[in-house]
């Protein structure tokens, strides 16, 4: 039996085809035990997170329990948005988030981008939930990292250098945590 992941890609003019490459990565370092679905997210140049959170959800319809959910920039965001904010039938077994964005009070304050206050409460059925991004991130400031740690204390946190926003194209290291569950 294969194990299902959601990879959602990020926003922006090409995201969803530069994010299919590190979709195929993570698809070819789990294996054939895993079947990574990447799904293309309406109108990705302007993304409307309400449309994408209702796309997300009926992807998760079909895939049951234990689902692992993977998201790049606005794609990470969006399932944590997602998790904190609707109620979610199935189990989901972890939450892989890259280089996402976070609301913060200088250039990143747009209401999409906020978390609820009780994220961490709302978010503490997820058995496991991990953090990475880069230090030489090119798109979302690594700061970043360190506001969504902040808000999910029990977060496991990956730092990485030189991998840039798309994280060189490899992500055999989140496949390396999603095989150690």
């Amino acid at each position: 039996m294969t194990r299902a992941v959601l990879f959602i890609h990020g926003g922006g003019a090409g995201a969803y085809d530069a994010d299919r490459i590190l979709a195929a990565s993570l698809q070819k370092a789990l294996g054939r035990d895993y079947n990574v679905r990447c799904p293309r997210m309406p109108n990705e140049e302007s993304p409307d997170l309400h449309v994408w959170k209702s796309r997300v959800a009926e992807e998760l319809v079909s895939l049951g329990d234990d689902v692992v959910l993977v998201g790049h920039s606005l794609g990470g965001l969006l399932l944590l948005r997602l998790l904190s904010e609707e109620p979610v039938a199935q189990r989901i077994d972890g939450v892989y988030v890259i280089a996402a964005p976070s609301w913060d009070d200088k250039e990143w304050n747009y209401d999409d981008l906020k978390l609820p206050r009780d994220v961490a409460a709302r978010l503490s059925k997820v058995r496991r939930i991990v953090l990475y991004h880069s230090r030489d991130d090119e798109v979302v400031p690594f700061a970043h990292l360190a506001l969504h740690a902040a808000r999910l204390p029990w977060a496991i946190v990956r730092e990485a250098d030189k991998r840039g926003h798309q994280f060189g194209n490899d992500l055999s290291d989140v496949a390396a945590d999603i095989a150690r569950r």
